[in-house]
């Protein structure tokens, strides 16, 4: 059966679909951070002695760190597409992905300077890892207030499209930071990134979480799109005609 995967491209195709996914979505992501944590606090060896328990932290800052970047990688490519092929999905999608991302940026920040004060007897400390990923967190915040500032939307989006691409930049620079080929001379308090060598119970819930993250992402950003829809497509038949079943 040849399925017409372009035709979700129209918000009036793609709305109702989202209301389909999103349940599917939020329910693996439950199930997979119940399971994600239950393994991680206990069913993983107390192996890093040195850190103690307070090391379980990686189960929830790891993860929402990737999500951070990987988030805005996926912001910045609808922004693109929506540039280039001048689609409004596109643009919601980017502008949907924006505050999400912003959210794993502050717990990434947040459970690390949780874990900092404890490992290294301080809240914050200016090295290379940490002032690039605040930096991520100023280029969403940035988007989103650039976008909240322009009131036709669509210029709204070309510019916001325009000020993420040029934020891209940072990604990189976060990834060297965390796998620096010279540890040396990045000068950070954090240890040197690897999966290579680590315990299998642990390298388990800490890929469980990064998926329940990845679904949670998707659900929440499926109901922000849903959302967008309604918003910007008000003026449609098929809208008000949804709206009219929808208040009887």
């Amino acid at each position: 059966m040849n399925i017409n995967w372009f035709k979700y491209a129209a918000p009036s195709s793609f709305y109702p679909l989202a209301g389909k996914l999103i349940p599917w979505f939020m329910g693996l992501a439950l199930l997979l951070s119940l399971l994600g944590l239950y393994w991680g606090f206990f069913k993983t060896p107390n192996v890093l002695t040195h850190q103690k328990e307070y090391y379980r932290i990686i189960f929830i800052h790891v993860p929402a760190v990737w999500m951070g970047m990987w988030l805005y990688v996926m912001m910045v490519f609808w922004a693109l597409v929506g540039l280039v092929f001048n689609t409004r999905l596109s643009y919601m999608f980017a502008s949907a992905i924006a505050p999400t991302g912003a959210l794993f940026t502050v717990i990434g920040l947040w459970t690390g300077a949780f874990w900092g004060q404890p490992s290294w007897g301080t809240w914050w400390d200016w090295d290379p890892r940490m002032t690039s990923f605040l930096i991520l967190l100023f280029l969403y915040i940035g988007y989103m207030a650039l976008q909240s500032a322009i009131d036709d939307s669509r210029r709204a989006d070309k510019a916001s499209a325009i000020l993420a691409l040029v934020g891209l930049v940072m990604v990189p620079v976060i990834y060297w930071s965390v796998n620096c080929p010279n540890p040396a001379e990045c000068s950070s308090l954090h240890q040197e990134s690897s999966t290579q060598q680590i315990e299998p119970n642990i390298f388990f819930a800490m890929m469980v979480m990064v998926l329940a993250f990845w679904f949670y992402a998707f659900g929440v950003v499926c109901m922000r799109v849903r959302t967008l829809i309604l918003q910007r497509e008000k003026h449609t038949q098929w809208v008000q005609e949804l709206e009219e079943v929808q208040h009887g």
